[in-house]
């Protein structure tokens, strides 16, 4: 898909609005959503939000109609459970292991859902990556950690430097050995990388749907993604809706009431993730799940920046970090090759 067409386009306003999203959506979150609020209570509200503007923006443009012709509960059921279902199996796996794991590990692995998607989209559409394109994912890959400072500059610099910069002791993980035990790997380890795979898995699929078979993404081709964000967030209310009876969730909200605790500002964060979710769909369809990863480093970056603005008000200075200048430099750069460098098929004069 080249960057430069119609839908390269599209793809980049999308990515631009999400990463920007991304980046907002922590400092959001913390501020304005009570520590006491019911996470279920949170989603829930969140999915019929998202479902309430996504039918607002086909129903203004026009694509309502359109969008629904040939609808039927059997289209819906077959494009939009599977993903629902199986990111609620992702969200299950990466608590179990948020609750198992340092944040250091956490942020590492967790890093591998863009690899994890380029698998699944090969598994799933065939899409093979370039040979530079595989390095660009590598680069998106490190980039994330020096965003987290999982890999230090020190540490990156050490090769050229004979080693004299890893005299400070700092490790690439930070995770120290003594941790490591049989739950580290039964409870922590091995769910999050199943959250991973399972997060490649459901986007493949889900740009499968979007794209249509052959995966063209074309603007054209495939099912309306704004449409397909209302049907996952009804296949995800009824998956949540019908777990509450069976966990804690329920009665807190029993005991509560759906917005216990909550005020007029818990509504941001909520609203924000809900658009954020709508872009999901969008940037899944004009660029693919994989270079999605690329707009979520980018919102890392941001997130980080925005971050230091804010603490700086409390000391009177603010300077960006080697950290994220080498990130934001090393993440910008596997864009642009991941982007200028697509897979050619063979020439059947070189089969021959």
């Amino acid at each position: 898909m080249p960057a430069t067409s119609s839908t390269g386009r599209y793809a980049l306003v999308y990515m631009a609005a999400l990463a920007l999203q991304f980046g907002m959506q922590p400092l959001l979150t913390k501020r304005f959503t009570p520590p006491s609020a019911c996470r279920s209570s949170v989603v829930i509200t969140q999915e019929v939000i998202k479902f309430v503007l996504a039918l607002s923006m086909l129903k203004s443009s026009g694509q309502l109609g359109p969008a629904l012709q040939g609808w039927s509960i059997k289209s819906w059921a077959t494009v939009a459970v599977l993903p629902a279902g199986l990111y609620v199996v992702q969200n299950l796996c990466a608590l179990v292991a948020s609750l198992n794991l340092d944040p250091v590990s956490y942020n590492v692995l967790n890093q591998t859902k863009t690899l994890s998607a380029a698998l699944c989209c090969y598994l799933i559409l065939g899409r093979r990556q370039s040979g530079l394109q595989i390095v660009a994912l590598l680069l998106l890959l490190l980039s994330a950690l020096v965003l987290e400072k999982v890999v230090t500059i020190n540490v990156l610099l050490s090769p050229f430097l004979g080693g004299a910069a890893g005299d400070e002791g700092e490790g690439t993980t930070g995770v120290d050995a003594r941790e490591v035990g049989a739950r580290h790997f039964t409870h922590g380890v091995t769910p999050l990388l199943a959250a991973s795979f399972i997060s490649g898995l459901a986007g493949a699929i889900t740009q499968r749907n979007l794209q249509g078979s052959s995966g063209s993404g074309s603007k054209s081709g495939g099912k309306n993604a704004v449409l397909f964000s209302a049907e996952l967030c009804i296949a995800s209310l009824l998956l949540l809706c019908g777990a509450l009876p069976f966990n804690e969730d329920g009665k807190c909200i029993a005991h509560n009431g759906m917005f216990g605790d909550w005020t007029a500002y818990t509504f941001i964060p909520i609203v924000t993730n809900a658009l954020g979710g709508i872009l999901v769909g969008l940037v899944t369809k004009y660029a693919g799940s994989v270079r999605k990863g690329f707009a979520l480093i980018f919102g890392l970056m941001l997130s980080g920046l925005l971050q230091a603005s804010i603490e700086s008000r409390h000391d009177g200075s603010w300077a960006i970090s080697k950290e994220e200048i080498v990130g934001g430099t090393l993440a910008a750069v596997s864009l642009w090759m991941h982007l200028t460098n697509p897979y050619k098929e063979p020439s059947k004069q070189k089969l021959n």
